[in-house]
């Protein structure tokens, strides 16, 4: 028995019946919109989800980017280093529907999720983060890992101190965890730098039989 509370095509219920069906947001960008009449354009304009723009004469383009920007849910974070400016040349890009912080199920971007994207182990060490923008009352202000930041905040992550790890009931955990991921990566280097060696010597070995036959065939 299926019970239909709303309107709904054939389509849309074959896809909720299979699940392998995921609807994403759409933007529909009409183009020359200087070889229509104005009428048209604002026909067209009015339409939900919709943008007219003429990319010959440049107009509505900034309106466009700032469509796709907001309707992708994207964030811009600027980090900043204890006693040093923020970097605004290269902040860290975020979107609202492809991100989850790792505390709650709500899209919006936090400093959990801002952190693990710079690093992982700015998240395990995370003690506390300084903030400057619009998400917060005073610039800068003192924030957890839940606090939800706004588009171009700025965002410093102070880490614990040694004697604040070492309290913890996981740090002799992550040290030996630490200690083998180190070991593993020189494992793997010199397991490279030997089959670069091996390759090295037989390259040496293959030229020199080479220029061996060479000559053998120059002197018949």
């Amino acid at each position: 028995e299926i019970l239909i509370r709303q309107d709904i095509s054939t389509d849309e219920l074959i896809d909720v019946i299979q699940g392998n069906r995921k609807y994403v947001k759409c933007l529909y960008v009409y183009n020359k919109i200087d070889m229509v009449t104005i009428e048209e354009i604002d026909a067209l304009a009015r339409e939900p989800r919709s943008v007219v723009i003429s990319v010959k004469n440049q107009l509505h383009l900034d309106f466009l980017k700032q469509t796709l920007w907001d309707s992708m849910g994207l964030v811009r974070v600027f980090t900043k280093r204890k006693g040093a400016p923020p970097d605004l040349d290269d902040p860290v890009v975020l979107s609202e529907q492809r991100k989850f912080s790792s505390n709650t199920r709500s899209s919006s971007i936090t400093v959990d999720v801002a952190a693990g994207r710079v690093s992982k182990h700015l998240v395990d060490l995370f003690a506390y983060a300084w903030v400057w923008g619009t998400s917060v009352k005073f610039s800068p202000q003192r924030v957890g890992k839940d606090h939800i930041l706004h588009d171009e905040d700025v965002l410093q992550i102070v880490t614990k101190t040694n004697n604040q790890q070492k309290q913890e009931k996981d740090y002799s955990l992550r040290v030996q965890n630490y200690n083998k991921a180190i070991a593993e990566k020189r494992r793997t280097r010199t397991k490279q730098g030997k089959k670069k060696k091996i390759y090295c010597w037989l390259t040496k070995i293959l030229y020199t039989i080479s220029l061996y036959l060479l000559l053998f065939n120059f002197s018949s």
